[in-house]
């Protein structure tokens, strides 16, 4: 048995009740501190256990069909998101192997030039920043070369669209791939773009994707928009995964894109004359070269559009027996089936709740 000091056994004969509630707060702070080692943040931005829900999947990248002008209005209706967005950490793959660096730069060069080559170097340097963001997240895939080449086998899968659409067979021009790897180079060595936070999904401004408005617009950048999830998933505390620190072959990932791209093939040339014959009603008439004529035999329209109108239909989601991410992407309304990326289910019934008192009470 240890002895007491005789301080402490004085301390004790004068101050029994101050000295008990002193060990009591020790206690509970011990217990508060271990708790919070064990936890991580949550989708509402407060702690939670690591295990308590996966991170959310990168939406699909649908475009609603709208022209670019009605998009230009949309996108502006949409606003920044309120509140703090604060900068990136540096980045950097200067400790690595001569190899992992130079894979690295080569796809996010590749990512900076062909996304956003007709940018400014600010517009550069926004999309590699994205990409640096998605390293970082366990939403993501975690070397440079696997985000920028994420999903490019895929028509409507691939995450960058270059890698899917064939932009890769346009050979770059030398003056803006330099300005390219020099921005990449910089970003590379711990550059940092601090306008656009923690974004980690983009678009044009004259496109419209479905997702736009569930995330968080927190930046606008020549003709890009950036966005981050709402909530604790778009927070810096969020952005937990370590860098692989070794890089797949980028020559290997775009030679397999390109083939993918080859094996769906191009869209084959279809001659104006073949069109028209699908058209009811229609005759190919007499024009100049180079020029196409149509005329109409008005009865035989009419009684098309009257068939085709009477012709039952089913939705295209019912068809297909679409899921349920799909039936939401598709939908220009508020789904029912799934929550606005970043929220909690709770939170949005709540919400969902309180919006229909509010409706009740006008």
């Amino acid at each position: 048995m240890t002895a007491i000091p005789l301080s402490t056994a004085r301390l004790w004969d004068k101050h029994p009740r101050e000295l008990i509630a002193f060990g009591v707060l020790a206690a509970a702070v011990t217990v508060a501190s271990a708790g919070a080692a064990l936890s991580t943040p949550g989708l509402d931005g407060l702690s939670r256990p690591s295990a308590e829900a996966p991170p959310p999947a990168p939406p699909p990248l649908l475009i609603r069909d709208v022209a670019p002008e009605q998009a230009l209005t949309l996108n502006q209706e949409i606003p920044l998101a309120s509140g703090p967005n604060p900068a990136a950490v540096p980045f950097s793959t200067v400790s690595l192997s001569t190899a992992t660096r130079s894979q690295a730069l080569e796809c996010l060069t590749s990512a900076a030039y062909y996304e956003a080559g007709n940018e400014s170097d600010d517009g550069l340097r926004a999309v590699a920043q994205v990409v640096l963001n998605r390293v970082r997240h366990p939403a993501f895939p975690s070397s440079v070369c696997a985000v920028v080449f994420q999903g490019s086998t895929r028509a409507t899968g691939c995450q960058f669209s270059f890698t899917c659409d064939g932009s890769l067979l346009r050979s770059p021009s030398t003056a803006s791939w330099a300005r390219a790897r020099r921005i990449a180079h910089a970003a590379l060595s711990g550059f940092v773009y601090a306008p656009v936070g923690w974004a980690t999904h983009y678009h044009a401004n004259y496109v419209l994707p479905y997702w736009a408005p569930t995330l968080a617009k927190n930046a606008v950048i020549g003709a890009h928009l950036f966005y981050r999830w709402d909530g604790g998933w778009g927070r810096p505390p969020a952005f937990t995964q370590r860098y692989a620190r070794r890089e797949p072959d980028s020559a290997t990932l775009r030679t397999i894109s390109l083939a993918a791209f080859a094996a769906r093939g191009a869209t084959p040339v279809v001659p104006p004359e073949a069109v028209v014959e699908e058209i009811p009603g229609a005759e190919v008439a007499k024009a100049e070269p180079g020029r196409v004529a149509i005329r109409f035999n008005l009865v035989q329209f009419n009684q098309a559009r009257e068939a085709a109108e009477k012709a039952p239909r089913e939705p295209y989601v019912e068809k297909v027996a679409a899921s349920d991410n799909l039936r939401w992407s598709l939908s220009d309304k508020p789904g029912t089936a799934e929550a606005p990326l970043g929220r909690s289910a709770a939170a949005t019934s709540s919400s969902s709740e309180t919006s229909k008192q509010a409706g009740d009470a006008l």
